[in-house]
C-alpha cells in the first residue's frame, strides 16, 4: 500500500520553504529580486529538483531572474545543505512557471466576457 505522503514530496516541500527564505534573506543578486517559488519537483532518487518560480514583469525580467537563479544555484544548494539534514542535497534547476500568468489572463478574459454580456443585457432591456 503506497504512503499518503511520500518522502520525495516531504523533501520538495522543505526545499521550497528553505529556498524561499534563502532567496529572500541571503541572495544578493539584483537580477532575482522579488520572486515566488510556486513548486518544487524532486526526482524519485532525490538527486535533482526542478524549482518552479514566478516573477512579475515582461519576458526580459523573466530571463534575468532565471539567469540569476541558475548562476546562484551552487550557493543556494550549499545553503540548503546547511539547513537540511540530508545525505545529499539535490541539484537545482530553475524553471519559470507561467501558470499564474495564464490564470490571470483567463480571469481577465472571463471578466471581460461577463461585462460584455451584462452590457448586452442592459441594451436589450431598454
Amino acid at each position: 500500500m503506497p504512503k499518503d505522503y511520500p518522502r520525495s514530496r516531504r523533501i520538495a516541500d522543505q526545499v521550497q520553504r528553505e529556498l524561499s527564505d534563502i532567496i529572500r534573506l541571503e541572495l544578493k543578486d539584483p537580477r532575482v529580486g522579488m520572486i515566488t517559488i510556486t513548486d518544487v519537483d524532486v526526482s524519485p532518487d532525490n538527486k535533482n529538483a526542478r524549482v518552479f518560480f514566478t516573477v512579475l514583469g515582461d519576458q526580459s525580467r523573466i530571463e534575468d531572474a532565471t539567469a540569476g537563479l541558475q548562476h546562484a544555484a551552487g550557493f543556494l544548494r550549499s545553503c540548503l545543505a546547511q539547513r537540511m539534514e540530508m545525505r545529499s542535497v539535490p541539484q537545482l534547476q530553475f524553471k519559470h512557471d507561467a501558470s499564474v500568468e495564464r490564470g490571470m489572463r483567463l480571469s481577465q478574459l472571463i471578466d471581460a466576457a461577463v461585462a460584455e454580456d451584462a452590457a448586452r443585457g442592459r441594451k436589450k432591456k431598454k
